[in-house]
């Protein structure tokens, strides 16, 4: 957003400056999406399938001392399949899909619960994201660093001028930015990584760390 100078006329003996600040902070939340889907010949059995593949990824969450209701559905689906290699399109089965949302305070968890849902199937589309969702606190610290940046410039001006900076006397938040997502990681071949009892390829990486901005402008008078 464009700084916009103060609504009052600019008093003498004071300097405006507006400066761009940011925080980096490390994510707070892992979230774990994975898709499951079963097809058969018939719905029902497509239904069944489906069912107990997510009674085995409660399994899964209790096991690692998750609650299941902490686990999000985002859509459920029951689709006829066609063979459309013919031009009658030959009904084949049906496809029963569902999309599930994990969100994950504790990172430790992370790689157990990808490796056993791997294991399942009729899993799949597995992906790990990291989020700051706590943000209010990594926002002000934006702020602050803005509001710094923006009296060193103020000092480097009123140095030229052989001047020095008096007291704040205006400044507003001109906006506060935190882009979503910023990091994102599939855990690809995670089922055959695991049977070969070898490391995955971001083994002992860190999370991208989430980078929060903020523009403030300042009115300080000069002495």
């Amino acid at each position: 957003m464009a700084a916009q100078q103060p609504a009052s006329t600019v008093q003498p003996n004071t300097v405006y400056v507006s400066a761009d600040g940011k925080f980096e902070s490390a994510p707070d939340t892992a979230i774990v999406q994975f898709n499951i889907a079963a097809q058969e010949n018939s719905s029902q059995a497509a239904y069944d399938r489906a069912s107990k593949a997510a009674e085995q990824v409660r399994g899964i969450l209790r096991s690692n001392g998750i609650e299941p209701k902490e686990a999000h559905v985002g859509f459920f689906s029951l689709a006829p399949v066609y063979d459309n290699r013919t031009p009658q399109r030959k009904l084949i089965g049906y496809r029963v899909s569902t999309s599930v949302e994990l969100k994950l305070k504790d990172f430790a968890k992370v790689g157990p619960i990808v490796e056993q849902l791997s294991g399942i199937d009729v899993t799949g589309n597995q992906s790990i994201s990291y989020a700051l969702e706590d943000v209010d606190a990594a926002k002000i610290k934006a702020v602050e660093d803005a509001l710094r940046q923006a009296r060193a410039e103020a000092e480097a001006v009123a140095r030229a001028a052989g001047r020095s900076v008096g007291e704040l006397s205006y400044a507003s938040v001109d906006s506060v930015g935190y882009p979503r997502p910023y990091l994102a990681a599939q855990p690809m071949m995670a089922r055959a990584a695991a049977s070969a009892e070898i490391a995955a390829p971001t083994a002992e990486f860190s999370p991208q760390s989430a980078t929060v901005t903020a523009r403030v402008s300042a009115l300080f008078t000069l002495k």
